[in-house]
């Protein structure tokens, strides 16, 4: 009995440190905290996902405002994209399908795009996931109503900061059918310089510290700017649109 209550400490023991261990890497394993304004403190979002969230509400408003006479579905699920946009059944979708969510449906045209970063890991992606949507969306709709990948979709937008300050931009193309890739970029302050002119200098990625310091302030300026809405206090700068960078 003796030797079975050894064991069984031990057992406990080992247990109990594996645990530790597993937690201690988990930890390492997460992302890094977000500080950025407007978030909670608390939040364990990375940083860079707020330039993604940031990309994705302009990608699609452009797109939106670009067709305003289309049947356009940011970030709905297939189960509403087939049944409001009248495309078939959606009891044809499973319940765990119907939940998923294209960024950008046309069901007008009959075209989807999935937004993400400019990078090869996340365009992948990307082309995996919209394979998945058609896959089930074309199961679900009438056979005249069967979705392809949007093409030829493009833009360029800019936020310049306190009139004559830092210029972020934000750019994004649709290299293959389906996938729209997106990509922030930074100019330096030049005094004395139109937007235009410094739209020009030398691209340079977004620093951390711009994000932290100015991102609340460029998602409520774009906002604003495609809603027709007032600009952001504390904002003392420009939004220039797709249609002024023509």
């Amino acid at each position: 009995m003796k030797s079975s209550g050894s064991r069984t400490r031990s057992t406990l023991g080992l247990a109990g440190f594996l645990l530790v261990v597993v937690a201690a890497l988990g930890a390492r394993a997460e992302p890094p905290s977000s500080k950025l304004p407007g978030r909670k403190p608390d939040s364990r979002e990375p940083w860079g996902a707020f330039l993604g969230n940031a990309a994705h509400d302009a990608i699609g408003r452009e797109y939106r405002m670009q067709h305003p006479f289309n049947a356009v579905f940011l970030d709905a699920n297939l189960s509403t994209i087939v049944g409001d946009g009248k495309l078939g059944n959606p009891k044809r979708l499973s319940k765990f399908v119907g939940l998923l969510r294209p960024d950008i449906t046309d069901t007008r045209l009959l075209v989807l795009f999935e937004i993400k970063p400019d990078d090869e890991e996340s365009r992948s992606e990307g082309r995996e996931q919209v394979g998945r949507y058609l896959a089930a969306l074309n199961e679900a709709v009438e056979a005249d109503n069967k979705l392809t990948r949007g093409t030829g979709f493009e833009g360029t937008l800019f936020l310049e900061f306190e009139n004559g300050g830092v210029l972020w931009k934000l750019s994004w193309r649709t290299p293959e059918p389906g996938v729209t890739l997106y990509r922030w970029s930074y100019r330096r302050k030049q005094p004395g310089a139109s937007w235009k002119e410094r739209a020009a200098q030398k691209e340079e990625e977004l620093p951390r510290e711009e994000v932290e310091q100015r991102g609340e302030l460029a998602e409520q300026a774009v906002r604003a700017a495609y809603g027709g809405g007032e600009r952001p206090k504390g904002f003392q700068g420009q939004v220039y649109l797709p249609a002024d960078c023509r």
